[in-house]
């Protein structure tokens, strides 16, 4: 399994693997990187994690709070040639143990209706579905996941 670390939205790693996330959301839904880049950039966040392996980064993940209760799972990715392996699995539980050790019970996410080998990922880890919610209760495209921590 790969080495995964926790660090910050600044490491130049999580920022190279983010901008291959959003390539390929342009691909997958045919919009451009500006259509959305309000709700994906991702500045000052404390709470990221980057999988490595052989030294080259293959994975990354965030999360930030979204209320007193919950914290939101955003940027996760894993490389192509790296999937199917585990590593997003394991990038998820990273995240939700580091979101319990700050005291959130409760991790929700929102991931669209073209990826649904993540939508599937989600639901094996013990995500179900929940309201829309914040930018996304208009968004058709959108399913909206929640879980307990």
């Amino acid at each position: 399994m790969p080495d995964v670390i926790r660090t910050t939205s600044d490491n130049p790693d999580f920022q190279n693997l983010t901008n291959e996330l959003d390539d390929e959301l342009c691909r997958i839904y045919k919009t451009n990187k500006e259509d959305y880049e309000e709700y994906n950039r991702i500045t000052g966040l404390p709470t990221v994690v980057v999988a490595y392996e052989h030294g080259a980064a293959i994975a990354c993940g965030c999360f930030k709070q979204f209320d007193a209760e919950r914290i939101e799972l955003k940027r996760m990715f894993v490389t192509p040639g790296f999937r199917g392996k585990g590593i997003a699995s394991l990038m998820v539980r990273e995240l939700e143990q580091w979101a319990h050790e700050l005291g959130y019970p409760t991790a929700i996410l929102e991931t669209g209706i073209g990826q649904p080998e993540a939508i599937a990922l989600y639901r094996k880890l013990g995500y179900a579905d929940i309201p829309h919610f914040g930018q996304f209760p208009e968004e058709s495209r959108s399913v909206c996941l929640g879980k307990r921590i």
